[in-house]
């Protein structure tokens, strides 16, 4: 892990960004502790880092207030990396389907998210090794956020991540229910009730089909960017839970 730069924010907060092994990354700490704290993982769909910071630092700014670190890292074919013919094709497909007023089938979707998550979750399981080696930095740790098939991935695979806040809202394919049947850790999941963007039937089925003995379902009204601020308070509520 190669740290490119640093910057104190006005509330305590250290932002350093990063790379590992080519990948872009930001790392969000408590600007002084005495003991290490707990760490967040923050993911967020792929539409690049530099235009998700408003939100992802919204986000990691509650988790240091909180007592946490926070982290991302930018996805495949997304950001300043480079260009996925492959998924570009998917989604360009994707477009097409929603365009045309069709469903869109398994064969897209599964063109869409599978190959991400096959090469996001490595991915993801590298920074957390890189991360949970620096000063200050301990476990348990925590995932946050979409994509909701990664994170679903990230909770049946990586023992490290002992609860999981889950955003619905994007495509599954049909593997990623037999996988949620594997995950057993806590978890979380926020629904927007009228998210133009999402299958809430798939939303709910999905949910159904977690293996957790702990669960919860947030759902509120409203669509894709209407989540209500006290829906983050109770999902800091359930990692603070968790993960201390």
């Amino acid at each position: 892990m190669h740290f490119t730069s640093e910057q104190h924010l006005d509330d305590g907060v250290l932002e350093r960004e990063f790379t590992l092994g080519g990948i872009p990354g930001v790392l969000w700490t408590p600007a002084s502790a005495s003991a290490p704290v707990p760490l967040i993982l923050l993911g967020h769909p792929p539409l690049g880092l530099r235009r998700m910071y408003p939100r992802l630092v919204a986000r990691a700014r509650r988790a240091v207030a909180d007592g946490f670190a926070a982290a991302t890292i930018e996805l495949p074919g997304s950001g300043d990396r480079p260009r996925w013919a492959a998924i570009e094709q998917a989604r360009a497909d994707l477009r097409r389907a929603i365009d045309a007023g069709e469903p869109v089938g398994d064969e897209i979707v599964d063109a869409l998210v599978l190959p991400l998550v096959d090469r996001a979750v490595p991915e993801w399981q590298q920074a957390l090794d890189a991360l949970l080696a620096l000063p200050g930095i301990g476990g348990p740790v925590g995932y946050s956020g979409g994509v909701i098939s990664v994170g679903v991935r990230l909770a049946a695979v990586e023992p490290r991540i002992v609860a999981a806040g889950l955003f619905a809202g994007s495509f599954v394919p049909r593997a990623v229910f037999e996988e949620a049947r594997r995950v057993t850790i806590p978890l979380h999941v926020l629904l927007q009730w009228d998210d133009e963007g999402n299958d809430r039937q798939a939303s709910l089925d999905l949910f159904d089909a977690f293996g957790s003995a702990e669960k919860s379902l947030d759902a509120n009204m409203g669509g894709h960017t209407g989540v209500p601020e006290y829906a983050g308070d109770t999902a800091a509520r359930f990692f603070t839970r968790h993960l201390k």
